[in-house]
């Protein structure tokens, strides 16, 4: 995976490899100038304003931002429905019979729905929802994989005015349960089972122990259940109903609730540091805004394009671009149900020369995991269609960057690396591929419209060119979240507070270059402090896979008497090399060689594996847990929950 000039995170302010957009990509592209960064800066409500008159509104708003640091209402007085600009637009012109979705199953089975296809079935189960007694203002919960009806039942929510919660399929009943509780949610949708590697995993099974975990605390009038794998489930009378047999009955048409601007359109659990969720609120106007703008121009979408998403719709990357985003910009949307490496590890470029993907994102998890599988995999087909990649999720490291161009882009596809949250709901910094000459490992510059910065401790700008600080949005933006379910406070206290109401604070580290360009270390959790000095994690794990014998690593602070923490480092190596104590002493010297002696690890430790999601999501807090010697923390979220285990036994042989 690592290629000769490569850098680690630390080093990137000297990045000088450079990557301007091809002449026959940007002669084709929405954006071809620079001029669009102005026009935002100039008058950044009335450039916000002109996205949202793209959108399709019952009422037009009197006034764009009303602005009561922390709290932003945006398009106030504006009505309109989501799944309106999603679908019911696009039926009364060409895109009728234009495919909306191109869904796979894990097993080869496929299914592609229109436009008119997705309206009928949207309409048909917002009349479900209201036949079980789901009313405006009603939170509805959804347990479902990565199947149609996932979105469907997202947008049949939209239409009526009901919340929805969608909670990752992958995750325990447990969580499901908390999220159920703390949402007040009293309607379930999930399915009978799904696909994953080959195997049944039993979802009714799990819904039933969550609903088990909440008797007494949280009553649920009704749960539907989608037929997927046909297996026999339990079924609980006059509460549990099959999704086939009330659509079956369903009426045709369902009239679309009038929501305002502000009404919330969905809740969305992300992780905190509490270890409690945090039901993150977005609401119609401002969000539906914030993801058709960057959807358009980040993915320079036309009509023309197949455009792939690799998230999961559990996790808000899959609501804002795979459903809202894409649907409200009319586009056709590939879903996969399965995992990306069954039954063997070509399948993402099965499914794009399959489909003719043109626009592709997906995770640098998931790209060092491509790297590590080797390039004979993406050989074997057809990549020709793809026209742009894209990356999200946590910051790529340039090797993971280049293998990407090369073996994937074949050198000719822009790549957008882009940052956000859950929170922003939107890309925040992004390249614009007609425009931006990118340099491996930046998200480049913020999106139009949005005003970030590097500050330090104290709320100061940290200078181009001169070391890192944390990242901060420093004006509201139509997307962002408008509050914590329930919970005022922490809403304040966590994303308010560290320079004052009006600055959001996302967490994370970074620096600027003399160019202007971000480069987002990540979590300012994953921050150690080595004898006084403070490194990112990002920074090590950069550096590690830098080096030719390594294909991917997690580097976590260990507590030390004398200089406080240490790094340790978990190696996976790649194919064909073998773990030694001379290989453990060289990736230490390289570490200490390409960014400092203060950052050599203390540990190197060579793994088959590591932690984690099904999403590719390395779970860092077990592998703190383990180093800590801690009882391991929750484990059903893992692709492979053995992993954790094999992990601790072998840190403590050493």
């Amino acid at each position: 995976m690592a290629a000769d000039g490569g850098r680690p995170i630390d080093a990137l302010l000297k990045e000088e490899r450079r990557f301007a957009p091809p002449e026959a990509f940007r002669a084709r592209a929405h954006v071809k100038d620079e001029s669009v960064y102005e026009e935002a800066e100039r008058d950044p409500e009335a450039y916000w304003a002109r996205w949202a008159e793209e959108l399709e509104w019952f009422r037009k708003w009197d006034k764009v931002l009303e602005w009561n640091p922390p709290h932003a209402k945006w398009f106030l007085g504006g009505k309109l429905n989501a799944s309106v600009n999603c679908v019911d637009r696009h039926i009364r012109g060409p895109r009728r019979n234009k495919a909306a979705i191109i869904w796979e199953g894990e097993p080869g089975d496929t299914r592609t729905l229109t436009y008119f296809d997705l309206y009928r079935e949207v309409n048909k189960f917002a009349n479900v929802l209201k036949s079980l007694g789901v009313k405006k203002g009603d939170r509805v919960t959804l347990y479902l994989p990565m199947i149609p009806e996932l979105p469907i039942a997202m947008l049949a929510c939209a239409r009526i005015g009901a919340p929805h919660s969608v909670v990752f399929a992958g995750f325990s009943p447990q969580a499901l349960a908390s999220r159920m509780e703390d949402a007040g949610s009293r309607f379930l949708v999930t399915c009978d089972g799904y696909y994953r590697r080959g195997k049944v995993v039993p979802l009714k099974a799990q819904a039933d122990e969550a609903l088990r975990l909440l008797a007494g605390k949280q009553d649920v009038e009704a749960v539907v259940v989608v037929r997927r794998t046909g297996d026999e489930v339990p079924f609980t009378p006059g509460r549990d109903r099959w999704w086939h047999e009330l659509m079956d009955q369903a009426e045709r048409l369902c009239p679309p609730e009038v929501m305002d601007a502000e009404d919330m359109l969905f809740m969305m659990y992300t992780s905190g540091t509490t270890g409690r969720p945090k039901g993150i609120v977005h609401t119609t106007g401002g969000y539906l805004t914030g993801v058709y703008a960057t959807t358009k121009w980040v993915f320079d979408l036309h009509e023309d394009d197949v455009y792939w998403c690799m998230a999961d719709i559990g996790w808000i990357t899959g609501h804002s671009y795979i459903v809202y985003g894409p649907l409200a910009n009319g586009a056709t949307v590939v879903m996969y149900e399965g995992a990306p490496d069954w039954p063997d590890k070509d399948r993402p470029w099965v499914i794009v020369e399959k489909y003719g993907v043109t626009i592709f994102y997906t995770a640098p998890t998931a790209i060092r995991a491509f790297a590590a599988d080797g390039p004979e995999y993406p050989r074997r087909h057809d990549l020709s269609s793809l026209r742009l990649l894209g990356s999200v999720g946590e910051p790529i490291n340039p090797e993971a960057w280049m293998w990407y161009h090369e073996h994937i882009g074949g050198g000719r596809c822009p790549i957008v690396d882009t940052w956000w949250q859950t929170e922003t709901g939107a890309i925040m910094i992004t390249p614009l591929p007609g425009v931006t000459v990118t340099k491996p490992g930046s998200a480049t510059r913020p999106f139009p419209g949005i005003k970030a910065a590097v500050l330090d401790d104290q709320g100061n700008p940290v200078p181009p060119g001169q070391g890192g600080g944390y990242l901060a949005i420093l004006r509201p933006w139509p997307s962002m979240l408008r509050g914590i379910w329930g919970d005022e406070e922490r809403y304040v206290n966590t994303y308010w507070s560290k320079w004052g109401r009006d600055i959001y604070y996302p967490g994370d580290g970074a620096k600027v270059d003399e160019d202007g360009y971000f480069w987002v270390l990540g979590r300012v959790d994953d921050v150690m402090n080595v004898a006084g000095h403070r490194l990112s994690t990002m920074e090590i794990e950069s550096a590690l896979v830098s080096h030719p014998a390594v294909a991917e690593a997690a580097v976590i602070a260990a507590p030390h008497e004398l200089r406080g923490q240490v790094p340790v480092a978990f190696v996976i190596l790649e194919a064909g090399r073998q773990g030694s104590p001379e290989l453990e002493a060289e990736l230490k010297e390289h570490v200490a060689k390409v960014i400092s002696p203060i950052a050599r690890p203390d540990r190197v430790l060579f793994v088959p594996d590591l932690p984690k999601t099904r999403s590719g999501k390395i779970m860092r807090r077990l592998l703190r847990d383990i180093v800590e010697g801690r009882e391991l923390g929750d484990t059903t979220t893992l692709r492979d929950p053995e992993v954790p285990e094999q992990l601790r036994r072998m840190y403590a042989a050493r």
